[in-house]
């Protein structure tokens, strides 16, 4: 029941947002958002720790085509569904200074998109995580090409485009999967015990790699992203960098490695490569940058070509490591995205040439970006050490050369993050940036929020940890007997 409620409640949220005018659409906005938080802590409340799913419902769909209503949650599932849930709060409380038109048809997009992202989480049949998969892509569409800047409809046709063909190689690879099925449904055990040859696993290898790796993004499916990023609104940027790119690397954990092991282990060499060639290339790309927010986009990639390195060392470690640098580098990228959103709210720009001298007449926004900085450059004590030190592990037993080049993306992150900081807050304040205002109100709140979220989980990580530790073991035994052939 709480499972439903998590997936239908936002739905009831958009409906209802879409009848209110004004400044009443973010609150209804908000307030559904924190009932799906709450709902979620009594979810972790309840939830065992073992590798079991529950909260299941599992009901016929469409009979005629063996689809069903599947759904549930293990602990794989949980930590993005308490990603999700965390977030989206916290995105809307983010949004609540600024003044959108149309706001209830902004807002009640923010929740469609949150209803299928939950879908895409906790979904067990093949169909139905499609479904889910598009109805997540559908709104931030709209969000990003209806309130985003400037050329924000070509490059969102670019995303959606990139995205869409992605998804059609997925749908080819899933249908397949059903017409091998002898079972004719779309269940994911039904996948998971598939006899198909290597050649056949290679190919729906890269069907489904291809619509994660353009989600992630990693190098070079990555193209989309930093137009995407630097022209959608505040909040698009937010749910994209935040939440929808975990949407790949789920899906790589939960439907690509286990499904197809032995198409995965024939082009492991190539995706290893690719992911750290996308470490240290936009790292490199980001030491050029002069606009605040593309740098940030390109850190994004940089981060995101680790985490994908770690889903196909496909160990107990690196999984781990993945589970929580996702929620991690999704709570330091809305908080590195919101600051810079603070800064173009009051001077209009983000370029870091024009800024200076913020430290000195806005105090807590300097220490608060610092405190998310910090977690973004993976410093012991902060939320992206855990996962970086265990994903950079993961790679450098995979390869040790692999790992050396993964781990210079401490180097370069350091570099790129505080040499921007530096320009940016301390110094001498200019003719643009002396009148500038520290932050208040909803600002407070949620950079407040997001700084103790980097303190807690980066000095004590392990609940977290334990959540889905048993689920993570378990399907690497599966994808492991599947491997060697054991029953």
């Amino acid at each position: 029941m709480e499972l439903l409620l998590l997936i239908f409640l936002p739905l009831v949220g958009a409906i209802l947002t879409s009848f209110i005018k004004g400044n009443g659409a973010k609150t209804i906005a908000l307030i559904f958002s924190i009932i799906s938080l709450v709902i979620t802590g009594v979810i972790v409340c309840q939830f065992t720790p073992d590798a079991s799913r529950q909260f299941v419902t599992d009901v016929s769909w469409i009979a005629q085509l063996g689809i069903h209503f599947n759904v549930g949650i293990d602990g794989i599932s949980l930590i993005t569904v308490i990603l999700t849930n965390i977030l989206t709060p916290l995105i809307i409380l983010a949004s609540y200074k600024r003044n959108y038109e149309n706001s209830n048809a902004f807002y009640g997009l923010i929740l469609f998109m949150q209803s299928g992202l939950i879908v895409v989480f906790t979904a067990f049949d093949a169909f139905l995580f499609y479904i889910g998969w598009e109805a997540a892509l559908i709104p931030i569409y709209f969000i990003c090409a209806m309130w985003g800047g400037k050329d924000r409809i070509k490059v969102n046709m670019k995303f959606f485009v990139y995205t869409i063909a992605g998804s059609l190689f997925m749908l080819l690879g899933i249908i397949y999967l059903y017409l091998q099925n002898p079972m004719h449904n779309f269940d994911i055990n039904a996948f998971y015990a598939l006899n198909l040859d290597t050649t056949q696993q290679s190919w729906i290898f890269w069907a489904f790699f291809l619509a994660f790796a353009i989600k992630m993004p990693v190098f070079p499916f990555h193209t989309w992203q930093p137009d995407t990023y630097t022209t959608a609104p505040a909040a698009g940027t937010m749910l994209l960098a935040g939440i929808m790119l975990k949407m790949g690397v789920y899906g790589a954990v939960r439907w690509l490695i286990p499904v197809v092991p032995q198409g995965t282990d024939t082009w492991l060499s190539l995706v290893m490569v690719l992911a750290v060639i996308g470490v240290v290339y936009a790292s490199i790309i980001a030491f050029k940058q002069k606009d605040a927010k593309r740098l940030i986009a390109y850190s994004s990639v940089a981060h995101v070509g680790l985490i994908a390195a770690g889903v196909f060392a496909f160990t107990a470690q690196s999984l781990q490591g993945v589970m929580i640098q996702m929620l991690s580098h999704g709570i330091n990228v809305i908080g590195l995205f919101f600051v810079l959103d603070i800064i173009y709210s009051r001077l209009k720009t983000n370029k870091i040439e024009e800024l200076g001298g913020l430290a000195k007449v806005a105090p807590q926004l300097a220490i608060v970006f610092l405190i998310i900085m910090l977690g973004a450059v993976a410093l012991p004590g902060t939320n992206g050490f855990i996962g970086e030190f265990l994903l950079l592990l993961s790679v450098y037993n995979y390869n040790a050369w692999l790992g050396a080049v993964a781990g210079l993306t401490i180097i370069f992150g350091a570099v790129y993050m505080f040499r921007t900081y530096q320009n940016m807050m301390l110094g001498e304040t200019n003719a643009l940036t002396a009148g500038f205002t520290d932050i208040k109100g909803s600002e407070k709140i949620v950079l407040y929020i997001i700084c103790a979220l980097v303190i807690i989980i980066g000095v004590y990580p392990k609940p977290l940890l334990h959540l889905s530790e048993a689920s993570v073991q378990h399907l690497i035994e599966q994808v492991n007997q599947k491997l060697t052939g054991v029953n």
